[in-house]
């Protein structure tokens, strides 16, 4: 029912590569998101999660330029792709911005997991949609109470979790 399958940090943090290598293993056919959260060795990291079997990485807007280009380079000669994780960033609209020029393919945009239900991070969506080209990945504790929020905003992905893996029916729920 997914499009792509995101391990998120918790797996990757206390899995790593064996996560995603048995991830896309068990589901070739489709693309892995391995939410790397990269702020320092980017090129290594990249390298690591390409071998690993990872389609795309994610890499934090908050860290520097010299980090994300390097994490982007590396990347890129591994046939991954790189998302910019905007939750960090000093200026979401600058970040944005700069994302193309630093070789980012796609900016993800979402706020903390343990911040409350509310989307009110979301009142940034015009900063970030009018600075960028990117396709822009939306995340937020997405459920059937406020899909119709993040739809309107018409993201380029929506990002489900919680409310499918926690769902007595994960196949209806998705």
């Amino acid at each position: 029912y997914a499009d792509i399958i995101e391990l998120g940090t918790i797996l990757i943090y206390r899995h790593g590569t064996t996560a995603v290598s048995r991830f896309k293993e068990a589901f070739p056919d489709k693309t892995i998101l391995a939410d790397t959260k990269i702020v320092d060795r980017g090129k290594e990291v990249a390298e690591l999660f390409a071998d690993a079997g990872a389609d795309w990485i994610t890499v934090m807007a908050g860290t520097s330029a010299h980090v994300i280009h390097a994490t982007t380079t590396a990347a890129h000669n591994e046939n991954v792709k790189v998302m910019l994780d905007l939750i960090d960033s000093a200026s979401i609209g600058q970040s944005a911005l700069e994302a193309k020029n630093l070789g980012a393919d796609a900016l993800l945009f979402h706020q903390p997991y343990s911040e409350t239900e509310s989307l009110l991070f979301l009142d940034k969506w015009d900063m970030i949609k009018g600075n960028s080209s990117l396709p822009i990945f939306v995340s937020a504790k997405i459920n059937r109470d406020n899909v119709d929020k993040i739809v309107a905003l018409k993201p380029d992905v929506i990002i489900v979790g919680i409310s499918i893996t926690d769902s007595e029916d994960s196949a209806a729920e998705a």
